[in-house]
């Protein structure tokens, strides 16, 4: 068992998604950055569908009850074990009590820690990722104990380690392809969303990420519309919000854009104040 020591800002256990339920309203949840948390799994030879914490901008502390095997990626937070700093993309072996605990933040928003053989968790239709009144809790909390299957031993430890694709943090370029209602903007507007780079709000969460910049329009109501995570809508105030793994699965404001699953992993890693620019893929 994993004892959450403490935990100043969310953290959350997250797999692939759960998928088949739009119908019923139940969105998709999962890694909000799918490259570091399948990175994670596959780094400690666990299959792709295992769930792993998803720790949002550090500020927090772990302990280990069992020995184990983890894998820690995404942001970098300066991990420490027992006080020691340590290695991201690589395995580490875990000692029965140690602590793993996240410090000074070096880059990106979301880091991904991975354990041998999966967080063992309830799976709700068919996935264990997090999601208010799907799931028994939404975040994890000083107190909450979260089950694995411990190792007999521990392994030998490993130098080898995968290179940091630092674009993948340091890329400010969405790409995107026209949404449904991409034809509604006029010339002007359609320089306006695509010419300059654009603000990120403080409103920015699993659910989605507001703009600061604005984009005046004068489109009239439309009917409610299927949206997917990656759906760039343009509210009647001007206002861009990107939709993220938790959004809702229908919305009523034009569509203007989708973004590739790659540019979604990139906004998951951004935060309040950073700079996006959206890329038209031909």
């Amino acid at each position: 068992m994993i004892e959450i020591l403490s935990a100043a800002l969310p953290i959350t256990i997250q797999d692939l998604g759960r998928f088949g339920h739009a119908s019923l309203g139940v969105p998709s949840s999962g890694f909000m950055d799918s490259y570091s948390g399948n990175l994670a799994n596959h780094i400690i030879n666990n299959p792709p569908t295992d769930a792993v914490l998803e720790v949002t901008f550090g500020g927090c502390s772990l302990k280990f009850n069992e020995v184990c095997e983890i894998c820690i990626t995404g942001a970098d937070f300066t991990p420490k074990i027992d006080s020691k700093q340590v290695k991201q993309n690589t395995p580490l072996n875990i000692a029965k009590g140690a602590v793993l605990s996240f410090g000074n933040r070096k880059y990106g928003l979301r880091t991904y820690v991975a354990i041998r053989g999966g967080v063992q968790t309830k799976s709700v239709l068919g996935s264990r990722s997090f999601y208010p009144e799907i799931t028994p809790k939404t975040i994890l909390k000083k107190g909450d104990w979260i089950p694995y299957n411990a190792l007999n031993s521990s392994k030998k430890d490993s130098f080898a380690s995968v290179r940091v694709n630092k674009e993948h943090f340091e890329s400010i370029v969405l790409e995107a392809s026209e949404g449904p209602e991409f034809d509604l903007l006029s010339l002007d507007q359609k320089k306006q969303l695509l010419k300059n780079p654009l603000k990120i709000s403080s409103e920015n969460n699993r659910m989605g990420y507001r703009l600061v910049d604005l984009i005046p329009n004068k489109f009239s109501s439309m009917l409610t519309s299927g949206v997917l995570p990656g759906t760039v809508q343009l509210t009647p105030s001007g206002k861009l919000i990107i939709l993220m793994k938790d959004c809702q699965v229908t919305g009523g404001y034009p569509r203007i854009l989708q973004l590739t699953e790659n540019a979604i992993n990139i906004l998951a890693q951004k935060t309040t104040g950073d700079r996006i620019q959206f890329f038209l893929k031909k």
